[in-house]
């Protein structure tokens, strides 16, 4: 009988194991899923989409938190300096519009018009994306570098700079310099720092 409820219980926990993958979110090397998400202007987005990229800067961002507006304008920047590149942007809100109202995508798109986005703005719905992801902060940075026509290579995660508060105070630009490093074909210094923001509003359960 004990034998029978050991076997039951680790059967148990191996199923759990297998039906949560990425409970902790991808770290440095994994392979990233793709997705298909709505943007503000009504189209979904995926990265398939973009055939010649190289890779990708993918923030989970938004609107209300003070981190995120400070870095808004850099997130621009990095989008105007590596699409044609080809790295663009691709910017994510996690934020649940329930506990976060000025998340809502409605306001999104109000905010994507008054700083003149120049990259998706894409509204994780079931915040499905951010779990398998990782993200735990806004903004939250991930680098990603394209394998062949379909896998996503995680080269960073983490801040955008060390300097939230002033972007001309910020002596180490991480973003930057890892997607230089790839598109330069070295090896990213630094690979992971610590996301510095609002923590996520996860929908109640």
């Amino acid at each position: 009988m004990k034998f029978f409820i050991l076997i039951s219980f680790l059967v148990l926990i191996v199923g759990l194991v297998s039906f949560t993958p990425y409970a902790d979110g991808y770290k440095v090397g994994d392979y990233a899923t793709d997705f298909s998400l709505k943007n503000v202007d009504g189209t979904t987005v995926s990265l398939s989409d973009y055939v010649d990229a190289q890779g990708f800067i993918v923030v989970f961002t938004c609107n209300e938190c003070p981190y995120a507006k400070l870095y808004q304008d850099r997130i621009n920047d990095l989008n105007h300096e590596y699409e044609s590149k080809g790295f663009p942007v691709i910017a994510i809100n996690p934020n649940d519009p329930q506990r976060s109202p000025a998340d809502s995508f409605e306001k999104m798109q109000v905010r994507a018009q008054e700083k003149d986005y120049s990259f998706p703005y894409l509204v994780d719905e079931t915040q499905q994306i951010t779990r398998t992801y990782g993200a735990t902060n806004t903004p939250h940075v991930y680098v990603l570098e394209k394998e062949g026509e379909d896998k996503y290579r995680v080269a960073y995660i983490g801040t955008i700079d060390n300097n939230y508060k002033d972007a001309d105070k910020a002596d180490k630009h991480y973003v930057q310099d890892a997607v230089n490093a790839l598109l330069q074909d070295q090896k990213v210094s630094t690979t992971k720092t610590k996301a510095i923001g609002c923590t996520i509003k996860w929908r109640n359960a």
